[in-house]
Parts: structure tokens; C-alpha cells; sequence
């Protein structure tokens, strides 16, 4: 029976990814009440000032995405192991803003049904998840992503998004340790 808890876990994970990833980038973008979209906007108008501040420390410049305005885009280069982080920020009609970074690996998405091992890519970022604030998980296209999520319950988190700012680029090391499980290489 030890031998299925691990695969059950990584199911009950992955459905756990994708329904909360299929929530998050809903076609509907309007809030449920006036009050609630007022408020969505004003979030997103904080996450702006952040994003247009302290984004140039981290050499990120953000863009507001052209057919969804509650979603920024950005992209960070100069990285060991990946060829580029996109950076992929969402302010939900949920009082969260939800961070998704994804590493772009020899031109293109880290996809766990086209790496050269599937099963051991996956316990590695569960084990990533237990030891680090920023959890890892896929998609539901499978596209492997590192991600943080806030709930604005306590106000709007202006410091905490620095942070995590901050620690986006720490995240290639981890991307170092993933490559043997992607494509067989050494990390660096």
C-alpha cells in the first residue's frame, strides 16, 4: 500500500494545480458586485505602482497584458540554468494576487510530458514545496511553474511583493537542480 500514496499524491496535487489555475485565468473578469470591482481595480492600480517601482531593481520591466488587465507580464533574463523567467502576476477577483513564474529551457516551457522523467521532475518540486515559501506546480497545459499567491484580507502587501520580487531569480538554482530530470544534464 506504501507504494501508492506517492503517485496518489502527486494526483490529488496536480488536480489541485489545475483547478485553482483554471479559477484564476477565467474568461469572466468582471467582479461580482460594483463595490467588488471598484476594489479589484484599486488593487490592480497598487500592484502597478509595485510592479513600475521595484521592478527595475529586480531588471524586470512589466507590462499590463493587452487582453486581460488584471494580469502583468514580465521577463527575466540573465539567469544560469534558464534561458529566461516569465513572470506572470494576477490580481483575481478573489482578493488575491497570485504570482506564476515560469522557466523558459532551451527555447520553451519545462513541460512534465516531455521531459526525460516525469515522475522524478515532479517529487522534486513537491520536496521544493516543503523546503521553500514559493511552491512549485504545473499547468494545466503541463507547463512547470514556481508560484506565490496573496491574499489581500490584512491590506495590500507592498513589502511581501518585494520579496518575493526579490527571490524570483534565487528560483534558478532550482531549475539547476531540476535538469537531470529534465533532459539528463548537470545543473549549474
Amino acid at each position: 500500500m506504501k507504494h501508492f500514496t506517492f503517485p496518489i499524491a502527486i494526483i490529488f496535487l496536480a488536480l489541485a494545480t489545475v483547478t485553482g489555475i483554471a479559477q484564476e485565468h477565467s474568461t469572466t473578469t468582471a467582479a461580482s458586485t460594483p463595490q467588488d470591482q471598484v476594489t479589484r481595480d484599486d488593487t490592480r492600480e497598487k500592484l502597478r505602482s509595485v510592479l513600475n517601482a521595484y521592478g527595475p531593481k529586480v531588471n524586470v520591466t512589466f507590462r499590463q497584458n493587452e487582453r486581460n488587465p488584471y494580469i502583468f507580464v514580465g521577463v527575466m533574463e540573465g539567469l544560469k540554468n534558464s534561458d529566461s523567467f516569465e513572470i506572470v502576476i494576477t490580481v483575481s477577483s478573489q482578493e488575491t494576487i497570485h504570482f506564476r513564474i515560469y522557466p523558459h529551457y532551451k527555447g520553451g516551457y519545462i513541460n512534465v510530458d516531455r521531459v526525460r522523467n516525469s515522475l522524478t521532475l515532479m517529487r522534486t518540486m513537491l520536496v521544493f514545496g516543503d523546503k521553500n515559501f514559493i511552491y512549485w506546480g504545473a499547468d494545466d497545459s503541463g507547463d512547470v511553474f514556481a508560484g506565490y499567491n496573496f491574499t489581500l484580507e490584512s491590506g495590500f502587501p507592498t513589502a511581501s511583493i518585494n520579496v518575493v520580487l526579490n527571490s524570483i531569480k534565487n528560483l534558478d538554482q532550482y531549475v539547476g537542480q531540476l535538469r537531470p530530470s529534465i533532459d539528463g544534464s548537470a545543473g549549474l
